[in-house]
Order: structure tokens, then sequence, then C-alpha cells
């Protein structure tokens, strides 16, 4: 009989993600096969406190903005239970087989905490330091996929320090660049957070301040009115890819609300698409996984234009949520592989690479 590995699930962080991490974090180790592994709880607060045992989540889940939890998921608040404070990996309170860091956003799925993985030793799951950094940095990642000849939007890069010393020039420039509407997107964030849909000068505006307060590098690209397609990667050196599904938001796009507050938003999986166009998205999202040297998983964005029927590549997310309403999960049972099994491969996925 194979002995049990001990895994050490990484939640919250201090990215304005930190509460979908947290929601991620409790499917996650709620679906972990007790009969196969032990799961360490590892906390990081808003504050970048570390701690670790079975009342990490509940204590991060108590200090966290309520507002902004997603009001249409469950996340149940269990006993306190054990704590160790300043927790650390590079002197765990038992030994570790493999870290899940479930942590979306700067300072987690940047490639951050995945080189203090490196450096402490220890397996873990998804994408490494050089994927997982250009994964999470919009303006990297396009000009990875540009440079692997990747079918992209127009877009611009707008440094934060421009737009605040010179507003209507960098308004004049994008205007002169790209049509209404644009939307605007902080650089390194995920899950919708900062990013604004403009229609006009004055909306623009707003849009790049808001974007601004999360990043000093942003991201300006071109509208389209477009299909939203989406695809599961999984895998290191051979990959998989699911289903292909699509995502008709509940309001105008699918912004952080759209996602994770109304929770009106229609999922159809598979997507009602040709076969070759279903072929078109995997082999694109293979390319861009490739492009990025993505290992473990990822979940890959298309736009479809509904006009021209033009597929464009939108984003990879190397660390996609993992909430009950995710598209990840969700495309994998679609393709006959329910969330324990998806989580067993991952971790499986995690050893190999280490190996």
């Amino acid at each position: 009989m194979n002995k049990k590995l001990t895994i050490a699930v990484l939640f919250g962080g201090q990215s304005g993600e930190h509460e979908v991490s947290l929601v991620s974090a409790q499917a996650v180790m709620a679906a972990l096969d007790p009969a196969r592994y032990t799961v360490l709880p590892v906390g990081i607060s808003k504050e970048g406190r570390w701690i670790a045992g079975t009342g990490a989540h509940a204590a991060l889940l108590a200090a966290a903005d309520q507002t902004r939890l997603p009001s249409s998921l469950t996340v149940t608040a269990h006993e306190p239970g054990d704590l160790i404070e300043n927790f650390s990996f590079f002197a765990p309170p038992v030994p570790l087989d493999v870290v899940f860091p479930v942590l979306h956003g700067p300072m987690g799925e940047d490639g951050t905490v995945q080189g203090l993985l490196e450096l402490a030793g220890l397996p873990y799951v998804g994408c490494g330091v050089a994927a997982s950094a250009v994964g999470l940095d919009k303006a990297l990642m396009k000009a990875a996929f540009a440079a692997a000849g990747l079918p992209l939007l127009p877009w611009l890069l707008v440094r934060r320090s421009a737009f605040e010393s010179e507003p209507g020039e960098i308004c004049a420039q994008i205007e002169a660049a790209l049509r209404y509407p644009v939307f605007v997107k902080p650089a390194n964030m995920g899950s919708s957070v900062g990013v604004g849909k403009a229609n006009d000068q004055n909306a623009l505006l707003a849009a790049l301040s808001d974007a601004a307060r999360y990043d000093r590098r942003i991201v300006v690209e071109q509208g389209i009115p477009a299909r939203e397609l989406e695809v599961s990667v999984l895998g290191n050196e051979e990959v998989a890819t699911s289903v292909v599904g699509e995502v008709v938001p509940s309001g105008e796009w699918y912004d952080y609300a759209a996602k994770y507050l109304h929770g009106a938003s229609q999922i159809t999986i598979p997507a009602s698409i040709e076969p070759a166009l279903a072929e078109q998205v995997t082999r694109l999202a293979i390319a861009a996984f490739h492009a990025i040297d993505g290992a473990g998983l990822s979940r890959v964005d298309f736009l479809l234009d509904k006009e021209r029927g033009e597929l464009w590549l939108n984003e990879v997310n190397t660390m996609p949520g993992f909430t009950p309403i995710s598209m990840y999960a969700k495309m994998w049972a679609a393709s006959g592989l329910d969330y324990p099994a998806l989580l067993d491969r991952l971790v499986t996925l995690a050893l190999e690479r280490s190996r």
C-alpha cells in the first residue's frame, strides 16, 4: 500500500484576488481524498502573515472583507483549530511531499511563490517561475504570443507614470492606435480585477485611473463584439486539452461581478461551435501553453469575432479559479475527468516535473 502524501495547500495572499483564493482553496481541500492525502492548510494574510494548521482557513476568512467574498459561493467557516504562527516552507512542521499553491494574482501566481518553493526544494502544482511570471503579466504574455506567431488583437502598453503626467496625451495615443470600445487592464492581475471597458474618452480616463490602482503598467486592448471561448490544458511536456466551453456573461462583459457576485452568467460546455473551430481552439491553446513554457495546468481564453468569425487569443491563466463554479474544472468534468481525479492528476504532474 502506498503511503499517504502530505500536501500543503497554500491560499490567501496579498493580491486583490485574496477572497477568490479562499474559496478556491476550500474546494480543493474538500476534494482531496483523505485516504490518499494528508492536507496541511497554509494561509497568507493580506498583510503578508504566514500561518498554518487546521485553523488557517478560518482565520483568514474571519479577517477577510466580507463585502468582497463571492456571495454566490458557499464558504464554510470552520472551527478555529490548531494554528502555527510564522510558518516557513524551509522549516515545515511535518515533511511535505507536494505544495498546491491556490493563489491568484501578484505575490502568488506570478512566479514569486514558485521561486520560493524552488529554493525550498519542494514539488508544487502548476507552472514554473518563468511561465508563472509571463503568464500573469499581460504585456509579457502578449510579447511571447507574438513571437510564437499567435493571433492577437491590437493593443498598447501604458505606464502609470506617463498617464499621471499627461493623461490627455496618453488618451490621444490610444485613440490614434485603437477605436472604441477598448478594454483597459492592469498588466498583472486576474479575475477581471481592475478591468474596465471604455466607449469614449471620459470612460477611458476613468478606466485608466482604476487600473492604475493595481499596477504601474496598464494594457489597453482593442474591443470587438465577441463570443468568449475557453479551454483547459493539463500536462507537462505532453499536454491534453478539455472540450471547449463558452461563457455568456450576465452583464455587458465577463467582469468580476459577472464571474463571482451575480451568478447569472451562462456557461455552455461543450461550446456550440463547429468541430473545425474547436480543433483550432485546442491547437492554439497548446501553442500558447508552450509559448510561455507552461507546466501542470492553464486555462486558455479566446475571443471569437461575432461579425467576422475570426479567432483571437486573449490570455492564459496559469492558476485559474478552482471555485465550485470555475470553468477549468467544469470543462474537464465534461471531458470525463471529475474534480477529485483532476486534483490527483495535478499532484502526479507536480511530482513528475520535480523528478
